[in-house]
């Protein structure tokens, strides 16, 4: 296999590329109205979930001032979810217009802004992942550090 310097050459999005780029794109724009259907939901369930959950038995054994915090904590978790999961909707929506405008018009600063996009969209979910597996290698350490004291 012959080695290539992608910065000194040109490179070249064959046909078939194109047809795989323009695909993606349109994937891409149907997961990203998906994802943002689904931000829109979460952003209302936050408002109606804490009435739900104070009918449930669980808040009715709670001192009222208890169950208000409770509920409050709810809708907190459920926007910072639903704008938490925005952004990697909005880069991926980002990347499949486009792509679609860059393949359409043959323009190659759209090519490139699409793959900016793309590119910030696996770093949020990268710092993400780095986060979550920090969150739990914290709470396993918390769990193992309290059962060696209880024994």
């Amino acid at each position: 296999m012959q080695n290539v310097d992608l910065l000194n050459n040109d490179l070249h999005v064959s046909p078939v590329s194109q047809n795989f780029l323009h695909e993606a794109a349109r994937w891409a724009k149907f997961l990203s109205i998906i994802g943002f259907i689904v931000c829109g939901l979460m952003a209302i369930a936050a408002f109606f979930a804490p009435s739900l959950y104070t009918r449930l038995s669980a808040f009715e054994e709670m001192s009222p001032a208890v169950a208000g915090a409770a509920s409050t904590v709810i809708t907190i978790v459920y926007l910072a979810i639903a704008v938490l999961l925005f952004f990697p909707c909005l880069y991926l929506n980002k990347f499949s217009v486009k792509m679609k405008t860059a393949l359409n018009s043959i323009n190659q600063e759209d090519f490139e802004d699409s793959f900016k996009n793309l590119k910030s969209l696996f770093k949020f979910y990268g710092i993400l992942s780095i986060i979550l597996l920090s969150f739990y290698a914290l709470v396993f350490l918390i769990v193992m550090l309290t059962v060696a004291m209880r024994s």
